[in-house]
C-alpha cells in the first residue's frame, strides 16, 4: 500500500533531476502519473522506467506555461486515467546574470517558465476540482533564491518569491473546495544547480544533495495524508525538512502628530532596527541557510 494508491498525478518538467525523482516516487507509491516534459525522448525514458517498475504513466510534451498547453495537460490526465488528484509544478529554467547585464529576454524567459508555468496548470487543475467537487493537492516549487535572495538571480529569485506568494494565495482561495496548495524550496544537485554552484560532490555514504531526496515530501504533500496542511512553504534537502515563516513585521514607529515628514523619518527609521537581527546594509541572504551546497563568506 502506498500513499498515492488509486490517485492520478501530474508532474511538470519531469524528465530530469527533481521532477524525475518526484514522478518515479509518486508512481512507486501507487499513483498513475502524467510525465510532462518538453523533450519527448527524455520524458519517454521516465515513462518507460515507471512502466518497467510496474507502474502506469503517460507522456505529455505540452508547454505548461502556455494556457492551451496547460489545459491539454489536465485534460490528458482526466481522459487517460479518469481524474486528477495532485499537480506538482516543477518545471523551471535559470538564466543567471547580474541585473545590469541581464537582457529582457533572459528576464522574460525565467518569469514565463516559472510564474506562468505555475499559474496555467494550477488554474486548470483547480477549475476542474471545483467543477467536479473533488479534493486535490498542488505542490509548487519555490526556492531559497526567492525566499532569501541570491546574487545574480534577480529574475529567478523574483519568480520563486512570486511562487511562494502564489501558493499562499491559491491556498486561501481553494481551501473551501478541499484543495491544498503548498510550496517547497528544494536544494539538490541538478543541471541547474551545477550551473550556479559548480561541481557538487556526492560525498560518501548518504548522498545528501541527491535530487531524489526531495520526492518523499512532495509525495506526502500530494497525498490525502496532508489534507490538513495548506499555504505553507517547506525547505527540503537531503534528510532535512524545514518550515519557512512568511514575511513578519518586526517593529514599528508611530508619528503621534499624523502624517510623517521626510525629515522626521530620517531621524527615526534607524530605530526600527534596534533590538532585531536585521542589518541596515545589503546582505547575503543565502548566508542564513542551515544547509548550503557551497561555502559562502
Amino acid at each position: 500500500m502506498g500513499l498515492m494508491d488509486g490517485k492520478v498525478a501530474i508532474v511538470t518538467g519531469a524528465g530530469r533531476g527533481i521532477g524525475r525523482g518526484e514522478a518515479l516516487l509518486l508512481a512507486r507509491e501507487g499513483a498513475r502519473v502524467v510525465v510532462n516534459e518538453l523533450d519527448a525522448e527524455t520524458g519517454r525514458a521516465v515513462v518507460d522506467e515507471i512502466a518497467g517498475n510496474g507502474g502506469e504513466a503517460a507522456l505529455n510534451t505540452d508547454d505548461c506555461s502556455d494556457d492551451d498547453g496547460a489545459r491539454r495537460l489536465v485534460e490528458q490526465a482526466v481522459e487517460t486515467f479518469g481524474g486528477l488528484d495532485a499537480l506538482v509544478n516543477n518545471a523551471g529554467i535559470v538564466r543567471d546574470r547580474t541585473l545590469v547585464k541581464m537582457t529582457p529576454e533572459e528576464w522574460d524567459a525565467v518569469i514565463q517558465v516559472h510564474l506562468r508555468g505555475h499559474y496555467a496548470p494550477t488554474h486548470h487543475a483547480c477549475a476542474w476540482w471545483k467543477e467536479q467537487g473533488r479534493p486535490g493537492h498542488v505542490v509548487c516549487t519555490a526556492s531559497t533564491s526567492g525566499l532569501l535572495g541570491n546574487f545574480g538571480q534577480a529574475n529567478y529569485g523574483a519568480a520563486k518569491a512570486g511562487i511562494a506568494a502564489f501558493a499562499t494565495i491559491a491556498a486561501m482561495e481553494m481551501w473551501r473546495y478541499n484543495v491544498t496548495v503548498n510550496a517547497i524550496a528544494p536544494a539538490a544537485r541538478t543541471r541547474m544547480t551545477e550551473g550556479a554552484y559548480g561541481s557538487i560532490d556526492a560525498g560518501e555514504g548518504f548522498d545528501f544533495w541527491h535530487p531524489d531526496n526531495v520526492a518523499p515530501l512532495v509525495v506526502y504533500l500530494s497525498s490525502d495524508a496532508s489534507s490538513h496542511i495548506s499555504g505553507k512553504v517547506f525547505g527540503v534537502q537531503g534528510n532535512v525538512v524545514e518550515l519557512y515563516q512568511p514575511w513578519t513585521s518586526f517593529g514599528e514607529i508611530v508619528n503621534d502628530a499624523g502624517r510623517w515628514e521626510p525629515s522626521d523619518l530620517a531621524e527615526r527609521v534607524d530605530s526600527l532596527f534596534e533590538g532585531f537581527p536585521i542589518a541596515k546594509e545589503a546582505t547575503n541572504g543565502m548566508a542564513r541557510l542551515r544547509y548550503t551546497m557551497t561555502q559562502r563568506g
